[in-house]
């Protein structure tokens, strides 16, 4: 069989992913093995290809296909979410840009066009994971608004609703004015901007004097239903029982006290806006103040805002500035910097604001979660992350589970009257209505009942993955869910381990009574040589299938392994594909010289023994750390133990030490020895380049009509020689030494040498080193020889007689000149080190550093006189 002189990854790519598709390589049916399973973390059906995904999916590819190998039933389901929040601002974006406003048409109407443009584009993200070579079970593909898990979310929407879980009630919500809904606190992200300190006057109601509140949204005095100091006070003793007048607004507000306020931030006077602010909707909880909301849905004002109303609430701050400055109103402006949360998605500042919403309590549910981490039944991967996870867990806050758009879950709440307890919660709307006679004794029709407008938010489908891709949630105990679950490994982001990762072991619990994954696999974020976070926005990010293009996808996969340690950012750069592609290269390049020799039914040469001999203990010894480090979940170390592997041991070494001599053949034995450990060497490789291994594991010998790399059993690890491991050391040092020796001295690489070992036995691996040192002879004597170059590897001494090639005396004279420099610098450091002074206040590692240099130094001089007496 012919092996084409370049490897063309592109055709070999679609040809092979075509094999593996048509032959069904990636199912999985549950059997008689034990199963491995993995869920991917479903991408938004808005979203295409990033880098982001493309490390975590290669991550999740090398697990799958290296436990298919080890003989597990792997199963990794694929799928896509909803994105209720950034799939609906897509279809508005879209019929704006065709002239339709979403609210020119109805819900149906406009779910039409939402579903039609899931349909167009919601695929596209999983088709470019093929690109990749992502080997998921395709027949398992779901969608979190398929019938399969949109009745799964429904259905636990009603159990916790029957539980006394989810209730309905009036709280201070993060509203996106943008999108136009609630936020969760985790979907808000803190950015310091700098902003400014209002200084109000608020007069005494009654009087001409007046006290001054500090406040950086002025806008918000319309709301303002009380000022608060703290009671230890003393500058405002006075006020007690007092009222004061809202500037602008002439609304008088009484003077309250509470611990909350801080004796020194601004003046010590709190304006209390219970309706948009936190915390000052908690210090109205506990005085029972009125809450006045001034805000429309969009960010503007509303009636409340009197003459603003209509008005955008950044307008209206730069407005009433100069209102209240006119008005003699505002006694001065500072500079401040501040925090300010904005929408994740949208990246609207947030406004606090008072909602009728819908609730998941959490602090029941939430006690199971919290100790499969802390107990380490569900394994965080770095361990770093439990004390953040801890913390949250301990300060969860209820789930806000309701959002104010169409594209979702609808909330299966009916409505059938105007009192605030008159809605039952049900199925569908004919259970509805059943339940809503019996509720409110009424003969009612389905016209009197109205659903709930509100959708669910989209983590509330989500937290239930692993156990709906199963259709565990409607058939818990079907034949599926109870072989695959709980899944084996999750690889997703740390900025998701509350927002899904903890909210899956939450619904485990709950609803199985289990863990939903052993593991938690957390990657980093992907960078750019700068450190800033790859991005479209930014620019800094590549188009992941133009690098395919560029460096295959196997040079790529290895490209984004290479310095990808879990919970650690990855620093990304180009050149790391570059170094994947040419991996590529050199195994491909190695294959095909081991293929193009002659062979011959003979004897193999002492150099081959000792090769085979070594490579066999070596490969043993890596296969043992390759293993370890995917136990601990090092990818990346495994990756690199098994690069240097291949590059180093095999192709750099043992492929040389085999290596017939040119138009000589090579014996049978080496011969199947060597294209047995390049199937050993495929195998390794196959989770990291599957593409590449397939193509040359085909090329090796004639396969089955249906075999695959993909099920070839992992190699098992033997018993490592310790002796071939420590005899080749020894030969590989002598050898590099006389390497470095020819370098230096100019001498030409294969210009036959002799060497001298000093009252030794001759080395285990002599053989291998005067083949690849190009030593002509080999002899033991006890007493040193003259005019020779010397040198050690380990304890041992060798000697290189010169050349007559060399000029001795311009040697000696170019090593004494060496030897004097060596010693000042000695001397300098010596002087630095004994110098107490120097000693006792240097930073430690600056101190350590100058130790090794003395030692280094001290080194050198004595190779160096070693080499000088030697000459002479």
């Amino acid at each position: 069989m012919e092996i084409p002189a370049k490897y063309n990854p592109s055709t070999t790519e679609d040809k092979w992913y075509s094999y593996w598709m048509e032959n069904g390589f990636f199912r999985s049916v549950p059997d008689e093995r034990e199963p491995y399973t993995i869920v991917i973390p479903p991408p938004n059906v808005t979203g295409v290809l990033h880098m982001g995904h493309m490390l975590n999916n290669t991550i999740q590819d090398v697990l799958v296909r290296r436990a298919r190998m080890r003989g597990l039933n792997a199963c990794w389901v694929p799928g896509t979410d909803h994105a209720s929040i950034a799939t609906e601002a897509k279809v508005v974006q879209k019929l704006r840009a065709e002239g339709v406003k979403k609210s020119d048409l109805s819900r149906d109407e406009f779910l039409n066009h939402a579903w039609d443009w899931t349909h167009k584009h919601g695929g596209i993200i999983l088709q470019q994971l093929k690109k990749l070579g992502a080997s998921c079970d395709w027949d398992r593909e779901a969608f979190t608004m398929d019938e399969p898990r949109s009745e799964s979310v429904l259905q636990v929407f009603v159990d916790l609703h029957e539980k006394g879980h989810i209730y309905r009630g009036n709280r201070m919500v993060n509203w996106d004015p943008e999108a136009k809904t609630t936020v969760s606190d985790e979907e808000v992200i803190h950015k310091d901007v700098n902003a400014k300190l209002y200084y109000l006057k608020y007069f005494i109601e009654g009087t001409e004097e007046y006290v001054v509140v500090a406040t950086t949204r002025p806008e918000t005095i319309m709301g303002d239903t009380a000022v608060c100091v703290n009671p230890k006070d003393e500058r405002y003793t006075k006020l007690k029982g007092k009222k004061l007048i809202v500037p602008v607004v002439g609304r008088a507000v009484p003077v309250i006290e509470d611990d909350y306020v801080d004796l020194e931030f601004g003046t010590g006077c709190l304006k209390v806006t219970p309706a948009h602010d936190v915390n000052d909707y908690e210090i109205g909880q506990r005085h029972n103040l009125e809450s006045i909301d001034i805000f429309n849905e969009d960010g503007t004002l509303n009636d409340h805002g009197l003459h603003f109303a209509g008005k955008d609430r950044f307008a209206v701050r730069k407005e009433i500035s100069k209102e209240l400055e006119g008005k003699g109103l505002l006694e001065k402006v500072e500079d401040y910097q501040t925090s300010v949360g904005t929408s994740e998605r949208t990246g609207a500042v947030i406004e606090p604001r008072l909602s009728l919403q819908w609730f998941l309590r959490m602090s029941q549910i939430s006690e199971p979660a919290l100790k499969a981490v802390m107990e380490d039944e569900v394994r965080l991967i770095p361990e770093k992350f439990k004390n953040t996870y801890r913390h949250w867990m301990e300060n969860v806050r209820d789930w806000n589970i309701s959002r104010q758009l169409w594209w979702g879950h609808r909330i299966p709440a009916f409505y059938y009257g105007k009192g605030e307890d008159d809605f039952v919660v049900a199925m569908t709307a004919e259970e509805a209505l059943e339940k809503a006679k019996s509720k409110s004794g009424k003969d009612l029709s389905a016209s009197d009942l109205r659903q709930d407008e509100d959708v669910l938010d989209t983590w509330f489908s989500s937290w239930l993955w692993p156990i709906s891709v199963f259709d565990g949630v409607r058939n818990p105990e079907n034949e599926e869910i109870q072989y695959y679950y709980p899944t084996n490994d999750l690889v997703t982001a740390p900025e998701i381990l509350f927002f899904w990762v903890a909210r899956m072991i939450l619904a485990g619990y709950e609803y199985r009574d289990q863990k939903p994954f052993q593991n938690v696999y957390l990657t980093g974020i992907v960078r750019d040589k700068l450190g800033r976070k790859m991005s479209k926005s930014l620019g800094n990010s590549p188009d992941p299938l133009d690098l395919i293009d560029n460096y295959s996808a196997d040079g790529v996969r290895v490209g984004m392994l290479l310095t990808s340690p879990a919970g650690n950012d990855l620093p990304f750069d180009e050149e790391l594909c570059v170094q994947g592609r040419n991996f590529a290269n050199k195994i491909w390049n190695a294959f095909r010289l081991v293929k193009g020799w002659e062979v011959v039914d003979q004897e193999p040469d002492a150099a081959s023994r000792n090769a085979m001999a070594w490579f066999e203990a070596r490969f043993n010894a890596t296969l043992k750390d390759i293993n370890e480090n995917f136990e601990k979940y090092r990818i990346s170390d495994a990756l690199m133990s098994t690069y240097k592997l291949v590059w180093d041991d095999f192709c750099s070494w043992y492929l040389e030490m085999v290596k017939p001599a040119y138009q000589h053949p090579i014996s049978k034995e080496t011969y199947e020895a060597t294209i047995g450990y390049f199937e050993k060497l495929l195998k390794v490789l196959h989770p990291f380049m599957p593409f590449l291994t397939e193509e040359i594991w085909h090329l090796i010998e004639e396969r089955g009509e249906k075999e695959t790399i993909m099920y070839a059993e992992w190699p098992q690890i033997g018993e490592p020689s310790s002796e071939a491991l420590a005899s080749f050391d020894h030969a590989q040092e002598v050898i590099s030494a006389i390497r470095n020796l020819r370098k230096e001295k100019n001498i030409a690489p294969k210009e036959p040498l002799e060497l001298i070992g000093m009252g030794t036995n001759s080395p285990e691996f002599l053989p291998v080193i005067m083949k690849l040192g190009f030593i002509s002879e080999f002899t033991n004597q006890d007493e040193k020889p003259e005019q020779a170059f010397a040198f050690r590897a380990g304890t041992e001494e060798y000697h290189v007689p010169v050349s007559d090639a060399i000029d001795v005396e311009a040697e000696l004279e170019k090593l004494k000149k060496e030897l004097e420099y060596q010693k000042g610098f000695l001397n300098s450091v010596s002087k630095k080190l004994s110098n107490e002074r120097f000693v006792n206040n240097a930073p430690e590692q600056v101190v350590a550093n100058e130790r090794k240099k003395m030692a280094d130094a001290e080194a050198k001089i004595k190779l160096m006189e070693d080499r000088i007496a030697s000459l002479k």
